[in-house]
């Protein structure tokens, strides 16, 4: 399936922050990013969807794939490039997101952790252009939220001893 560009040639800039205070040392949160197993059950804002390739080389020039398929067979392409990492403080990345064979948008992220009285203070800082009209609508920072949402969790199991 292909998605046709509403306004070709358009590019739409928003930037975000997200902020969580983990319950797990900056150490174990930087883990739950870097390894592949880990991040693989995290990662994920539509657990219905279907896992059609995922793999992570997580190291400065690095890369990252997430392809899936919702629930209509649409492709939803993730292809990340890591920038920098500084191991248990700090991660920058590029990634491009496709609809099919459509470029939606292009991104720089930046997450941090820092040690904080309840385990972590992590910031999320998205900048994102959404190209040839993609409507988000906010619809990214929803799905961001709904992936971190699942970060904690998986932090919170792997605390407990519940994988």
């Amino acid at each position: 399936m292909t998605v046709t560009p509403a306004s070709p040639g358009s590019a739409v800039h928003t930037t975000f922050t997200i902020e969580r205070q983990l319950k797990a040392d900056p150490k174990h949160a930087f883990r739950a990013w870097a390894d592949p197993a880990s991040k693989q059950k995290w990662f994920a804002c539509h657990g219905d969807w279907k896992t059609l390739e995922y793999r992570l080389d997580f190291r400065p020039g690095g890369s990252e794939r997430n392809y899936t398929a919702d629930s209509d067979g649409l492709l939803h392409a993730y292809d990340a490039h890591y920038l920098d990492v500084v191991e248990d403080i700090r991660i920058v990345y590029a990634y491009e997101m496709r609809l099919g064979d459509t470029r939606i948008s292009v991104s720089l992220a930046t997450v941090t952790f820092e040690p904080s009285a309840a385990g972590t203070r992590m910031l999320f800082t998205e900048q994102v252009v959404f190209l040839d009209g993609y409507p988000d609508d906010g619809m990214r920072r929803q799905g961001t939220e709904l992936g971190l949402d699942s970060f904690e969790a998986f932090l919170e199991r792997e605390a407990g001893g519940v994988h």
